[in-house]
């Protein structure tokens, strides 16, 4: 890549803008496709409207209730329990342990014996995918990393999608011959995809990318805000102590999320490539095969946005109704991040009810921490 062809955005108006452009197409995981090829977040025009269609029947608020009521609590507790017995946890292992396990569920990667064997072989997959996800700043032999990737796909799937696979299939006969309702049916997106496997013309390895995908997406982002939203809450504790009282309610926790997302987004990067030709409003030319760097790290903290104190964390922080909470940190338009409300929660409208209030399995499990008494270990800093 010459300096030439690269175009760098650092101002949050300009990446909104960039953002929203139908021209700009995901470039971030171009060196990915071991993993990352045909699946939702690198798919464009038509064929990305489609997958995404079809997929935001998941990702709906009231699914998101039944998740965040029903089913993540008794797997917050199950993930939590032997760490508060032994009354000490180290917080990024944790992190990706709890949250491995909520992803799996949300995208249908079954956990058939419940054995901590068993979770140990699913995160070893994860980590593998991630490896694959990122394999542009892989400094060894790409090639060699490539093939152990693909080796770990292919288990993955003799393990844990092949069989998941099947067991839907069965189930989704079974609702056609009428003889289970369609609540019966897992709530995941692997459900989904089956279901529209003709529709979309999806090949076996293409769900099996999507699955690994969700996983690996599911879990990375949401572990680091979990542990770098506990690690701000505690150092904003240690500056004033009345502030003890605020993070006994969820809704500030979930604001503390939000400010932590905003601040160490799990990606400091964004990246596009130019379709064609673009004019932004602020002037700037994008010329088409140009590649964009939006820089998130620089963009959620312009002051003339955020405020004086943009590079500090403020969960009290007052923002217009237009500005997220969060930045951009999620995306924006099209690319929008499909997961963003079932992981960091919605903020209250003025006129909606609290029964109504999605706070987000990060906000659950900080709040579920912070419940249980903990704190900072002092020998171990």
């Amino acid at each position: 890549m010459t300096e030439e062809n690269l175009v760098t955005i650092t101002t949050y108006e300009t990446a909104r803008e960039a953002y929203l452009s139908r021209d700009l197409k995901q470039a971030l995981y171009d060196a990915g496709e071991v993993v990352m090829s045909d699946v939702l977040v690198n798919l464009h025009g038509e064929e990305h409207r489609s997958r995404r269609r079809l997929e935001n029947r998941l990702y709906r608020r009231e699914v998101f209730y039944k998740y965040e009521n029903e089913l993540f609590p008794e797997i917050i507790e199950e993930t939590l329990a032997p760490h508060l017995g032994a009354r000490k946890a180290e917080l990024v292992s944790l992190s990706h342990q709890l949250m491995m396990n909520l992803a799996a569920l949300t995208a249908g990667v079954d956990r058939l014996s419940g054995t901590p064997e068993e979770t140990f072989r699913l995160y070893d997959y994860l980590m593998t995918f991630i490896e694959g996800a990122t394999l542009a700043h892989y400094q060894g032999d790409r090639k060699t990393k490539e093939q152990e990737i693909k080796d770990a796909l292919a288990a993955f799937d003799e393990e844990f999608l092949g069989p998941g696979i099947v067991r839907r299939s069965t189930l989704i006969g079974e609702l056609e011959k009428g003889n289970i309702e369609e609540t019966d049916l897992p709530q995941d997106v692997l459900t989904v995809l089956l279901r529209n496997v003709d529709h979309l013309d999806l090949t076996h390895e293409v769900i099996l990318r999507e699955i690994a995908f969700y996983l690996l997406a599911g879990t990375h982002t949401s572990a680091t805000a979990f542990t770098r939203t506990m690690h701000n809450i505690f150092e904003w504790l240690d500056e004033d102590v009345d502030h003890k009282e605020k993070i006994c309610h969820p809704d500030f926790i979930r604001r503390c999320v939000h400010e932590t997302i905003r601040l160490q987004p799990s990606s400091p990067v964004s990246q596009r490539s130019a379709e064609a030709e673009i004019q932004l409003a602020s002037g700037l030319t994008i010329n088409k095969g140009d590649k964009v760097v939006i820089d998130l790290i620089q963009v959620n903290r312009d002051a003339s946005v955020f405020g004086e104190d943009a590079d500090k964390f403020n969960p009290e922080r007052k923002l217009p109704l237009s500005v997220q909470e969060h930045g951009l940190s999620f995306g924006l338009g099209m690319h929008a991040c499909i997961g963003k409300d079932l992981a960091a929660g919605i903020l209250d409208g003025d006129n909606e009810k609290p029964e109504n209030h999605l706070n987000g399995l990060i906000t659950m499990a900080v709040q579920n921490m912070l419940a249980n008494g903990c704190r900072p270990d002092p020998n171990t800093p």
